[in-house]
């Protein structure tokens, strides 16, 4: 019996985002609706909704919910479950199938795409693969941002980077995922935890979750001030220089000038003893990037990537529920703003404009 579904839509032609009322088909075989509770809104879909497309999209990408349906192949949840959607597959390692995107019929008869799941919606259809079972008795609304903005950002820090107890972190950009990257690398014991922003009171907000030293960007050189923070006295570059920077910089925006800075922020290598620190891109890049070689030849630095936290759902979404129990991720701080579905158009100028201090979620 379809379901029914309101559901943000973006046009195939440019114009504000619509919310539109639509029934959801039944569940396929390998598929899950979820009366959803409250979704993030990500600053990646900004980039979506700048991009050209051919046809209608809907968006959104991670969630708290109630499943209220199933399919006949899915076995890892039942009616009534709690869950959260997630744009990663939930355990691909053990995956023996590659999950589908969600494919959506518009009232009009035009078909809506997504880029695996949508979650700007009070009801969701999606693969189960997507679909994670977490404890009914969670917090509904500020665990939805776990799905994107904690794993990416806690991720890169932990999985991606394997940030170790006493390592010196630098973090540029402190939005969601950046202050989520700041928590990772405090529970992991990393010191010193730099904050880099434009911002001053994202910065200040920074040091609540864990930053130990901030620099706004827009008033020195971030690099510079990262290398005054992290001296290594005693030892020394190829070219008898004082080795500085940082073990790890992760850039959590993607833009083209914080790409460029976080390899040089990096730590250089001790020449013949030890090699040097690693810069890991987080934030979604929309520009190339010009790296300098020969300081990664010669300092012996690493440019890596980390899409989604390099995150196993199933493995570490109890594990960052925990965190938010025992008060080491304070997600009721970390989400700074809440709309209604059809307030979305107003939520996402107010993401663009900068004026989200951490991140903000619709609630259904």
């Amino acid at each position: 019996m379809p379901t029914p579904a309101r559901v943000v839509v973006l046009p195939a032609e440019d114009g504000p985002l619509q919310v539109v009322s639509i029934e959801l088909p039944d569940p396929g075989p390998h598929q899950v609706i979820v009366k959803q509770f409250a979704s993030g809104v990500c600053h990646s879909q900004l980039h979506q909704m700048h991009s050209p497309r051919q046809a209608p999209v809907v968006l959104g990408h991670e969630s708290t919910g109630i499943v209220i349906q199933k399919g006949s192949e899915v076995t890892h949840v039942n009616e009534g479950d709690t869950v959260m959607v997630t744009w990663v597959p939930r355990d691909a390692a053990a995956a023996t199938r590659i999950p589908d995107p969600a494919v959506l019929t518009l009232a009009d008869g035009s078909t809506a795409t997504s880029q695996n799941v949508f979650t700007w919606a009070d009801t969701t259809i999606a693969d189960e693969q997507y679909v994670v079972k977490v404890d009914p008795d969670i917090e509904k609304e500020v665990t939805a941002i776990i799905g994107c903005a904690v794993m990416t950002g806690a991720g890169a820090v932990e999985n991606t980077a394997g940030v170790q107890q006493g390592d010196s972190v630098a973090i540029f950009g402190v939005g969601g995922v950046g202050l989520s990257a700041v928590v990772a690398a405090k529970k992991l014991g990393a010191n010193p935890i730099i904050a880099i922003d434009l911002d001053d009171e994202k910065l200040a907000f920074a040091k609540d979750f864990g930053a130990t030293h901030t620099i706004n960007a827009g008033e020195t050189d971030p690099v510079a001030a990262i290398k005054a923070l992290t001296p290594h006295p005693g030892q020394m570059t190829m070219f008898e220089g004082e080795v500085s920077g940082a073990d790890f910089v992760f850039d959590c925006i993607g833009l083209k000038q914080t790409m460029e800075q976080i390899v040089p922020a990096a730590r250089s290598g001790f020449f013949g003893a030890e090699p040097g620190g690693t810069a890991v891109l987080v934030g979604v890049p929309q520009t190339p990037v010009e790296l300098n070689a020969i300081d990664v030849l010669l300092n012996e630095k690493k440019f890596i990537g980390s899409i989604g936290g390099s995150c196993s759902p199933d493995r570490d979404f109890s594990k960052y529920l925990e965190w938010y129990e025992d008060g080491s991720l304070n997600l009721d701080s970390m989400v700074t703003e809440r709309y209604g579905i059809d307030d979305i158009n107003e939520a996402t100028r107010a993401l663009a404009a900068g004026e989200i201090a951490g991140r903000a979620i619709l609630v259904f």
